[in-house]
């Protein structure tokens, strides 16, 4: 039995995955630095920026799964989910609606849910973008 795993599904997954790890961190990071310092209790710039940087890799995950996807409706739906955190994220810098915890984890949970299922219709045109396993 062959098995076709994207790689940029891969990605995908594990940048999702990472995101979510973050996202579970951070309380427990402001619980150390209060704990260790009183003076301070602004999050550090580079822990912020983290977010940036699993929007980048999902988002370039996002954008070379669906190229080699042969599922029109997973299309749509990594997209959209990414959009969706994207927005969470977004909102969560900005706080222009108050909206619960467990949604950014959520989407995380999805994205990673729709790689993990989108890996059953890689279409590559040569092994550049998938590799074969079995």
């Amino acid at each position: 039995m062959k098995l076709t795993l994207s790689k940029s599904d891969n990605i995908g997954i594990l940048a999702s995955t990472l995101c979510m790890l973050h996202c579970i961190a951070t309380p427990f990071l402001f619980i150390v630095q209060t704990c260790s310092t009183s003076c301070c209790n602004a999050t550090p710039t580079w822990w912020q920026w983290i977010d940036y940087i699993f929007l980048t890799i999902s988002f370039f995950a996002v954008y070379h799964s669906t190229k080699n996807s042969s599922n029109t409706i997973i299309k749509p739906a990594l997209w959209i989910n990414w959009l969706a955190l994207f927005t969470v994220i977004l909102n969560e810098k900005t706080q222009l609606i108050n909206l619960h915890e467990t949604i950014k984890y959520i989407v995380a949970l999805l994205l990673v849910g729709l790689h993990l299922y989108n890996q059953k219709y890689c279409q590559c045109k040569n092994d550049k973008c998938c590799t074969k396993h079995g």
